[in-house]
Formats: C-alpha cells, structure tokens, sequence
C-alpha cells in the first residue's frame, strides 16, 4: 500500500485567523475565485486558470504531489 503525499481533505487556512467550520476557507477561497471570473470572457477565465495552476504548482514544487494531483483531477471527471 502506497501513502499518498495528495491532500484531499480540507486544508484551507489562514494564519492567526480561525474559522467554525473546516470547509468556511475552502467556501471562502471558492468566492474569491469566482470573482477572479467576473467579467471575463472565456478565452480569458480559461488563461486565468491555467496561470493560476502554473501559479500554484510552482508553489508546491513537489512532483510527486503534483502527479498524484494531475492523476487525481483526470479520475474525478
């Protein structure tokens, strides 16, 4: 059995700040996100997206996450 490096459960938060429930940053990130989209075309929110993935990923920086993150997203659709 392999253990995965992925986090899949609720992981969102702010330092010093707390939240009641554990998904409140998640939602909160969510409304930011679509906010980003707001007013753009499609051809724009999709180079939103892919900037904002390249974005994070750099900021993970570990492969084997980012795999198992690809391997992860292509499953779920």
């Amino acid at each position: 059995m392999s253990t995965t490096a992925l986090k899949t459960d609720p992981h969102f938060h702010e330092a010093g700040r707390r939240f009641f429930r554990d998904f409140s940053p998640g939602d909160e990130f969510y409304e930011h996100l679509i906010e980003a989209h707001n007013g753009l075309s499609d051809e724009q929110s999709e180079a939103l997206n892919a900037r904002l993935i390249l974005l994070l990923a750099n900021h993970i920086g570990d492969l084997k996450v980012l795999r198992e993150a690809l391997q992860q997203a292509r499953v779920a659709g």
